[in-house]
């Protein structure tokens, strides 16, 4: 059994104020026993406003809060999925980048959210990710203290390719952190969740946003993690920030995978 963290966060406009946050967060974390800690999309920055935000996303070597994360995660010997920041890429668009960072504070794993969220809801919610993001074009997967963990963000989770593609490399967890609507999250969020668990025969670990913000968004919160037959082990429910704590169990995932081997009989469909 290993233990790991979720954080659920309410992140705001100033990086400087969530990167002490996500500091603290390290530290509670490892104080809790936990080997992992995971945090939600875009847990350094959240702000609508593009031209606003624009003066604080910055190229990784500069970025303060995954500096801060880094060097909490070192001090505290802890591995941190940073859900994801916004990156500037040099290139013209930004990217929303997963950061893996191991427990000496080096960058192990980086994964560009691959699924823009391109929407107009009944809510009246408009949102165009990919005219200020560059989309990923890479599956990632990394070895860590919870074994093979497969990385995704938010609107990926209603891709299946993607999650065929991390059960076929095995994975063991799954790490789809969120800054999900409310609308879509009352909907969606659970039912999708449990069925990327099942279909992967894996963990997934969904830290997310939740709550009230600053740039005057609402999300819908509920970070989860699911164990591989579907089972919700934990729900942060829709109101509050805090931090869960989990316990991944490797000998869940192949109790699993021998009582329905559904990732063995897999077979290729053609047209």
């Amino acid at each position: 059994m290993t233990r790991i963290a979720v954080l659920q966060t309410t992140t705001g406009i100033d990086p400087n104020a969530n990167a002490d946050h996500l500091g603290k967060a390290v530290a509670r974390a490892a104080g809790e026993g936990a080997a992992m800690l995971f945090t939600p999309e875009m847990s350094g920055l959240l702000d609508r406003d593009r031209s606003r935000a624009a003066a604080s996303i910055s190229r990784e070597e500069n970025d303060p809060v995954l500096g801060a994360v880094r060097e909490a995660s070192a001090k505290h010997g802890i591995w941190t999925c940073i859900g994801s920041l916004a990156i500037d890429t040099g290139e013209g668009r930004w990217a929303n980048r997963s950061l893996i960072i191991d427990a000496s504070g080096n960058i192990a794993a980086r994964y560009d959210k691959i699924h823009m969220f391109d929407v107009d809801l009944e809510s009246g919610e408009s949102w165009r990710e990919s005219n200020a993001y560059r989309a990923g074009d890479h599956v990632v997967t990394v070895e860590t203290p919870i074994g093979k963990l497969g990385l995704a963000v938010c609107y990926d989770l209603r891709f299946p390719a993607l999650f065929e593609a991390l059960g076929e490399a095995r994975c063991d967890a799954i790490a789809i952190p969120a800054a999900f609507t409310v609308p879509t999250g009352e909907a969606h969020w659970h039912v999708l969740q449990r069925a990327r668990a099942i279909e992967a025969s894996a963990y997934v670990i969904a830290a997310a946003q939740v709550g009230n913000h600053e740039d005057g968004r609402r999300t819908y919160g509920h970070s989860l993690v699911v164990d591989p037959w579907g089972e919700v082990l934990l729900d942060m429910g829709g109101h509050e920030a805090g931090l869960g704590l989990a316990e991944i169990d490797a000998e869940r995932i192949e109790q699993v995978r021998s009582q329905v081997p559904s990732l063995a009989n897999r077979r290729k469909i053609s047209n």
